[in-house]
């Protein structure tokens, strides 16, 4: 075993591993031989991660999972291969085990890289997979035919026989009814293709029809993604919330921290052509979004965790939301998230940043 600060390629007797071992009185007198590790070095991190214990159901009768799911937005696109799998190993070491991905993030790359992973490191058996649908160029929309290409096509570049947690993409546009698109699902949840389904883009109106829907046999819509956050509270509206908490529905909000603006690192203007993500930054970079990162500023500096963990911290604390979905750029991002988990906000504190973000 190797332990920090012990070169790992000695043995017990100080040799290298398969050197011939010197005759007594060879070794230089100015030659110092490790005898094993020094009493006072660090003990090696062994068994499960530290949140591995931390779970919360993802909706009515869904999969237990750690309460902060890896997105894989990023993946394939700002983020190469390698460096995504180093945030996926990061995650699951921690103790994560829900992923996030979609058929249209980085046209299918996302899930290329996430399915390469599963399979690599064998914990296909061990994640939560959420996919979301009807996003891809090849296969747009909700419609019968549309619908179960895109889930055929995602377990495909996944290299896996189903999905646990199927989100609906009604931000994607086409013209499908509700109750083809529900009979369809149920099609795919009968063939054993995906477990849970959830949704996103859906109004509540549709959701209470979905429900009725459900009452004569159709699949249920359990889970709820809402792009929410602390500057986006607006896009969680009161009828939403409503019917979600009516309904028992898991929300796990999207862009948990507005494209990485709340996790303050960005907090001037970039000068010249702005790629997408600078883009999507800038336009929190106002008196707005100052005040907000100030706010989470003075929390965390209270608590000692990072901007990002505060951000993960105040989504846990409103109703509803069960596991936010977040993504990160490298593997330390995850380990500033993660902190939020643990992180319990006061009352004052979470009227603090609510009233910094009006």
């Amino acid at each position: 075993m190797a332990y920090f600060g012990v070169d790992s390629a000695l043995g017990a007797s100080g040799s290298a591993a398969g050197a011939p071992i010197e005759p007594h009185g060879a070794v230089e007198p100015d030659v110092t031989v490790a005898r094993g590790p020094h009493p006072s070095a660090p003990i090696p991190v062994q068994g499960p991660g530290v949140g591995s214990s931390v779970r919360v159901a993802l909706g009515d009768g869904g999969p237990e999972v750690f309460p902060l799911i890896l997105g894989g937005a990023e993946f394939g696109w700002n983020v190469d291969l390698e460096s995504s799998h180093a945030i996926l190993d990061a995650y699951a070491e921690l103790g994560g085990n829900a992923v996030h991905t979609s058929d249209s993030f980085a046209s299918g790359r996302s899930e290329h890289i996430i399915g390469q992973w599963l399979h690599s490191r064998g914990l296909r058996d061990d994640v939560v997979l959420g996919v979301r649908v009807g996003g891809h160029a090849d296969n747009p929309g909700l419609d019968p035919v549309n619908l179960v290409r895109a889930v055929e096509a995602s377990l495909t570049r996944l290299r896996t026989d189903r999905i646990d947690v199927l989100y609906l993409d009604a931000t994607s546009g086409g013209a499908s009814s509700l109750e083809d698109t529900l009979a369809t699902a149920e099609w795919i949840v009968e063939a054993g293709k995906a477990r849970t389904i959830g949704a996103i883009g859906y109004t509540a109106a549709q959701l209470v029809e979905a429900r009725i829907f459900a009452s004569a046999g159709y699949p249920r819509i359990t889970v709820l993604d809402v792009p929410f956050n602390v500057l986006r509270r607006h896009e969680f509206d009161a009828d939403l919330r409503l019917v979600a908490g009516a309904q028992g529905m898991a929300v796990t909000p999207s862009h948990a921290l507005e494209h990485g603006f709340l996790a303050g690192r960005q907090r001037s203007k970039l000068r010249g052509a702005l790629s997408v993500r600078g883009a999507q930054l800038a336009a929190n970079l106002n008196r707005r979004g100052g005040r907000t990162l100030r706010a989470l500023d003075g929390v965390g500096a209270e608590l000692g965790v990072p901007d990002a963990a505060v951000a993960v911290a105040w989504l846990l604390a409103q109703k509803l939301v069960t596991a936010p979905i977040v993504n990160a750029y490298a593997p330390q991002h995850v380990e500033e998230l993660v902190q939020g988990v643990g992180v319990r906000l006061s009352r004052s504190q979470l009227a603090d940043i609510a009233r910094a973000a009006e």
